[in-house]
């Protein structure tokens, strides 16, 4: 799917999707649709993402780049309740130091979203359906929140704490390992400020921010 060359053209073709099926998607993609979904982590929002031509890839940069828009979808239920936590984007461990809140790829993520609500009511991938996506900017008290809880993460990995963060620290957003098993590595500051090799971690949105969102936005 080619590019979307204004914010105009991305919501109108992310508006044409509200009511449709996965599977539908993907056949018109010619794409197949995973049976277990327990082995199909991040399909849908993969998914997604190529039928509203999203470019960013895996770069820590908004999905849409050119626009500064970030796509997220969220598995919500039939009564509007969101089933998971929503995955920013990985944490840059040797590099948290040097940013700021403003200057992080976490801000250039959520400054502006287009969330896209999935209906997982359906046991089955090809039968979920989209939910109507709307585009909106991050609200101030929203903000504050999340840049409370990146600024306390940021100074403890600064100061060569990553391994003492657990899932249970942050408000609205957490830290969780990143990898497909421990094997994996990438760089770090010890508790000496001496590089170190540790597990890739992720940011993640909590279930009670993203839980505000469709309330405050969405009819369910």
């Amino acid at each position: 799917m080619n590019i979307p060359e204004d914010e105009a053209a991305l919501i109108k073709r992310a508006l044409c999707l509200a009511g449709r099926t996965l599977g539908e998607i993907a056949q018109e993609l010619h794409l197949p649709v995973p049976k277990n979904i327990t082995h199909a982590k991040g399909w849908t929002g993969q998914l997604i993402e190529k039928i509203l031509g999203a470019s960013a890839g895996s770069l820590a940069e908004p999905d849409f780049p050119h626009l500064g828009i970030e796509l997220k979808t969220l598995p919500i239920s039939s009564m509007g309740v969101v089933s998971e936590t929503t995955y920013v984007c990985i944490v840059p461990l040797s590099e948290m130091n040097q940013a700021t809140w403003k200057t992080s790829i976490v801000y250039a993520k959520l400054a502006h979203v287009l969330w896209v609500p999935i209906d997982i009511t359906s046991p089955t991938l090809f039968h979920r359906r989209i939910g109507t996506p709307l585009l909106c900017d991050l609200p101030e008290n929203d903000e504050a929140l999340l840049q409370k809880d990146w600024e306390e993460f940021a100074e403890l990995i600064s100061l060569g704490k990553i391994e003492s963060i657990t899932a249970h620290q942050g408000t609205v957003l957490q830290i969780r390992p990143k990898a497909a098993h421990s094997r994996i590595k990438t760089a770090g500051i010890g508790p000496l400020g001496e590089p170190i090799q540790t597990l890739p971690r992720g940011f993640y949105l909590r279930k009670c921010f993203t839980q505000k969102i469709i309330k405050r936005y969405f009819v369910v």
